[in-house]
């Protein structure tokens, strides 16, 4: 599988620079752009959830300062916030807690402030650990999918009605991550040591990938869809990421970006490169312009000072977002 040079300009190789970071007392597990690019949420283990302003100028040249919060909500769960994330129309914040809850809060971007009461859903019987909604127009934009510990299923809830759709079940693991594509697909990893892919039109899964290519394999913290639907990468508990292709049905290749589980993987807008950040400390990005059997060249683009949580790309910048339990997250650009 070859891919070839676009139009996301070859920035592998410049500096990536911390720009704004947000300290909180606790760790920070999870951060999401609004799909416009203008906010971010965050999520972190004090139960405060913030959105922050994303700077109408990238400063490369000097200290990284704090972000300007928008919006902050003290004890908005009752235990630590796990996953956060934005619907597609950007009016719709969601947060998963071990409190067992998902919430949905209504949100208006011009005032930057809840518009309503959260909506409170309550299927999760164990810590919820990540959370999407599915995108396009075929679902309306608001039907939500969630999953974590207890039952190990997937839950698919309306949020438009405030309703329950579906249960999925399959893991025998607890399930660390979703992703969707396509409007009806979801990729979850899981414990157990697989990727299950799942169609929402038939409600079912439709394809199990274990990750036992090299040994026993290992549980999946990570799953990301790059955008043409083609190739999942995971990011797994024993340091090494998958690529694997979609539509052949194969494993690309395993590699070890990491010396320590990998807990974030994400493709950047134009697909270009694989954004991962470990426990290790280190965010490191792959590039994936070139023949993906061969050896993929890596670089460091940021760091903290202790375990790397999550990251995520800006949905048209070649900034990300990365959160860690040094109680920090971190928007890096690159330096031009």
């Amino acid at each position: 599988m070859t891919r070839t040079k676009g139009t996301e300009e070859d920035k592998s190789k410049t500096k990536f620079v911390a720009v704004s970071t947000l300290e909180d007392t606790q760790a920070v597990r999870a951060v999401a752009f609004h799909p416009s690019g203008a906010f971010y949420a965050v999520g972190s283990n004090s139960k405060t959830l913030r959105v922050c302003a994303y700077p109408d100028t990238l400063d490369t040249s000097g200290a990284s300062k704090p972000p300007v919060v928008r919006f902050k909500r003290n004890k908005h769960h009752k235990g630590s916030i796990y996953c956060v994330a934005w619907s597609p129309c950007g009016q719709l914040l969601a947060t998963g807690s071990n409190d067992k809850y998902v919430k949905v809060l209504p949100f208006n971007t011009e005032s930057c402030n809840a518009t309503g009461p959260d909506l409170e859903f309550s299927m999760h019987d164990g810590t919820i650990r990540d959370l999407a909604f599915m995108e396009g127009p075929e679902s309306g934009g608001s039907i939500l999918i969630s999953a974590g510990a207890g039952d190990c299923n997937i839950y698919t809830t309306d949020c438009q009605r405030g309703q329950g759709l579906h249960a999925l079940s399959g893991h025998t693991g607890h399930i660390l991550s979703l992703y969707t594509w396509g409007g009806w697909m979801i990729a979850s990893g899981s414990q157990d040591k697989t990727v299950r892919f799942w169609d929402l039109r038939v409600p079912s899964c439709v394809r199990v990938v274990g990750t036992a290519f090299h040994g026993s394999g290992s549980p999946v913290a990570s799953v990301a869809v790059d955008p043409s639907g083609r190739l999942l990468a995971t990011g797994q508990e024993d340091s090494a990421c998958m690529l694997y292709d979609i539509r052949g049905g194969r494993m690309v290749q395993t590699y070890r970006p990491h010396l320590s589980d990998v807990r974030s993987v994400r493709f950047s807008p134009g697909a270009h490169y694989l954004l991962t950040g470990s426990y290790d400390t280190k965010v490191i990005t792959t590039d994936l312009q070139g023949d993906l059997t061969k050896q993929l060249p890596l670089t460091t683009v940021g760091q903290h000072s202790d375990k790397v949580i999550q990251c995520r790309w800006h949905p048209q910048h070649l900034s990300f977002l990365s959160s860690s339990a040094d109680r920090t997250v971190t928007l890096w650009t690159h330096n031009t």
